[in-house]
């Protein structure tokens, strides 16, 4: 349900009539909108999530640059193809996730995503609308994807792309899907979108030389025992010794898993928090206790996660996200 409005200026900013903040929605229907909302074109911005999380890759990130480099100078020498060419092409290749083409060919072909249908667009063109006006963002900028799954989910990626899970659409009334969807809007707004895409990215030679240097020192996947234990012995030297020169520091590649999985768990928070700031916190509070009731239903057992596996979650448990969720309702009373 969408509030009418009256407009200031063309293009720049809207004005609801008046309503009454502290009035309840029907059941199902979207929230009141209250306020002047001034739309921009996306508001796209950088939180210090994202400035944690490229400052945690800089090691990998540096080592992909070392594998690229090497591999430009090995093509120069094996071509006449100058070193600059390929590393140039690399360096720039980034920017590719803001392409519109190959962004929708990302969300076919990386992500499985395929376009809505004219039932499902009906579904969520107008509770999108609602969502990015209260935003103050224009709704028009971004790709609306459907992804087939059977659990209440939505995903960003790239410069542009939102994902809702088919079942969400089909299950979720208009509120619950705003929040949502309000929730996937400030992955983009505060950049966890584009910077987890750029990561991956930029890090995946790294990854890829470290897979093939494993694979050429090893037979058949794993090493005898007496070149084990002495690789073993070895490298464990080096590391002491490298820990003790640099005050620790060496071993920082070591927790970078933990610690990026605790920035990407502050960052659902913070998407959070931009879903309750535009007047959805009980909304996805909501969505968030009917999916964690029916996943342990659905369960056989109840299992209880081991600390590594929490410690290496990108979300936080519903617990967490209900809890700072209710805080930030009540601290608008």
């Amino acid at each position: 349900m969408s509030m009418p409005y009256d407009r200031d200026e063309p293009g720049h900013s809207r004005r609801p009539k008046a309503t009454d903040p502290h009035r309840t929605a029907p059941d199902g229907a979207l929230p009141p909108r209250t306020g002047r909302i001034h739309i921009a074109a996306r508001q796209r911005g950088a939180d210090l999530t994202v400035l944690g999380g490229l400052a945690l890759h800089l090691p990998h990130l540096i080592a992909a640059l070392a594998v690229v480099l090497t591999v430009s100078y090995v093509i120069d020498a094996l071509t006449a193809m100058p070193w600059w060419l390929p590393f140039g092409c690399w360096s720039s290749s980034g920017a590719l996730t803001f392409h519109r083409p190959s962004e929708r060919l990302m969300a076919r072909w990386l992500f499985g995503l395929r376009h809505p249908t004219p039932e499902e667009d009906r579904a969520i063109r107008p509770v999108w609308r609602e969502v990015t006006a209260r935003a103050g963002v224009d709704g028009t900028a971004y790709q609306l994807w459907v992804e087939e799954a059977d659990d209440v989910n939505a995903m960003t990626a790239a410069g542009h792309i939102v994902g809702v899970a088919s079942h969400s659409l089909r299950t979720l009334p208009p509120d619950q899907l705003a929040g949502v969807l309000a929730h996937e809007l400030g992955h983009h707004t505060r950049g966890h979108a584009w910077a987890s895409l750029l990561i991956f990215w930029y890090t995946l030679p790294g990854r890829v030389a470290w897979r093939l240097l494993l694979r050429l020192t090893s037979r058949d996947g794993r090493l005898p025992t007496g070149t084990a234990a002495v690789l073993i012995g070895v490298l464990g030297a080096a590391a002491v010794a490298l820990a003790t020169a640099t005050y620790g520091l060496v071993l920082l590649p070591v927790l970078t898993p933990y610690l990026a999985a605790a920035v990407s768990r502050r960052a659902e928070l913070r998407a959070d928090e931009h879903a309750a700031a535009l007047g959805f916190a009980r909304q996805l509070m909501h969505v968030l206790s009917d999916e964690s009731g029916r996943t342990t239903a659905a369960a056989a057992a109840p299992t209880r996660e081991s600390l590594i596996t929490r410690l290496l979650s990108s979300h936080p448990d519903v617990h967490t996200r209900l809890h700072h969720l209710q805080r930030r309702l009540d601290g608008r009373r």
